[in-house]
């Protein structure tokens, strides 16, 4: 009879599985390397790399060397001031650098006057810069929206000399109707105080037009940094306003501004250190002037204009020295700002 009972191989027992290392497969003969944490990296993405960190490093010597002449240029000059270090911060009459063994020279004025001129343009260019931006990113119909953005992105395309033309030629003279009424009733206030050799109101060559032409300068700077930030603001927070009856106005004031505030702050600090260092439009609008007294209507020499009125004197190491120790305070003034305005946008 035959055996009922039914034979079977052995199956093997199924071995543990274990994670093997990733492989990645391609057409092509590239050398393909996973770095945990990073992703598939291939040679091009090494190339890149490569290349990025070179550029931030190039930009980084760049600046570094930069300030390295100004110093180095400015130290000889500084050891020969009257007073030296301190009589550069000190002293504020006018230079004297035609005895290059004893000179007379500081930065007080100087100093003054640039931050004079460029917070009235910073005060005059942020409101109309927010008015802007609010438009743009929640008023404004949509068709409207480039071609609009296009026309203020266009004032930073205009080259600074014809600012300078235009403030000179047009907005001075236009304006002396306007200064010569606020003058009656305000001249008693030191911002608005004239003196004997002040500025013609005729030609409005003073500060007030100089901070003025300034503002529509830096204009499209903050305009178009407030923007970039303001219709970034999330939707669901915008749609939530909405949702519990908020007017639009509302939800600009309590969505839009806080969300964007950093950053239209940012873009003004941005504008501002672009005013600290213009040159041509401010030598052709403001009168120069040695003496600083606190008033709009008085002329003035910044650090710019200053170093472009003295560009004769360049021939001499020394008295360019002068002018370059003045430069480098510029630099650093304006590195500050710069500096300032980047760390408010990293802590948002």
């Amino acid at each position: 009879m035959a055996d009922n009972n039914l034979t079977t191989a052995p199956t093997p027992e199924a071995e543990p599985t274990t994670v093997a290392q990733a492989t990645v497969v391609k057409p092509t003969n590239d050398v393909v390397t996973v770095d945990p944490g990073k992703g598939v990296r291939r040679p091009g993405d090494r190339v890149f790399e490569f290349l990025s960190t070179a550029s931030a490093t190039l930009i980084t010597v760049m600046i570094a060397a930069i300030a390295l002449f100004l110093l180095w240029r400015a130290v000889p000059a500084l050891n020969v001031n009257e007073g030296g270090v301190v009589g550069f911060f000190t002293y504020g009459e006018r230079w004297n650098t035609s005895d290059t063994d004893a000179m007379q020279f500081g930065i007080p004025t100087m100093f003054a006057s640039t931050v004079l001129i460029s917070v009235l343009a910073l005060l005059i260019a942020m409101p109309i810069a927010l008015g802007i931006a609010i438009f743009l990113s929640n008023y404004a119909p949509a068709r409207a929206v480039k071609p609009l953005g296009f026309l203020v992105d266009m004032l930073a395309a205009v080259p600074s000399i014809v600012y300078g033309l235009w403030g000179w030629q047009v907005l001075g003279p236009k304006l002396s109707g306007f200064y010569t009424w606020l003058e009656s009733w305000a001249g008693g206030f030191f911002l608005f105080k004239v003196y004997d050799n002040s500025p013609s109101f005729e030609t409005g060559r003073n500060i007030f037009t100089g901070g003025i032409v300034l503002a529509v300068m830096i204009l499209p700077i903050i305009a178009a940094t407030a923007r970039e930030v303001f219709v970034q603001t999330p939707p669901g927070q915008i749609e939530s306003a909405l949702a519990l009856g908020a007017t639009r106005w509302e939800v600009i004031r309590m969505t839009v501004l806080p969300f964007g505030t950093s950053g239209y702050i940012a873009g003004s600090m941005l504008g501002l250190g672009r005013a600290l260092g213009e040159t041509m439009a401010l030598y052709m609008v403001v009168s120069p002037l040695i003496d600083f007294r606190f008033t709009l209507f008085d002329g003035g020499t910044t650090f710019a204009t200053a170093i472009a009125l003295a560009a004769a004197e360049f021939g001499n190491e020394m008295r360019a020295g002068a002018y370059i120790a003045a430069g480098l305070m510029l630099f650093l003034l304006t590195f500050l700002v710069n500096a300032i305005a980047r760390s408010i946008v990293n802590k948002k």
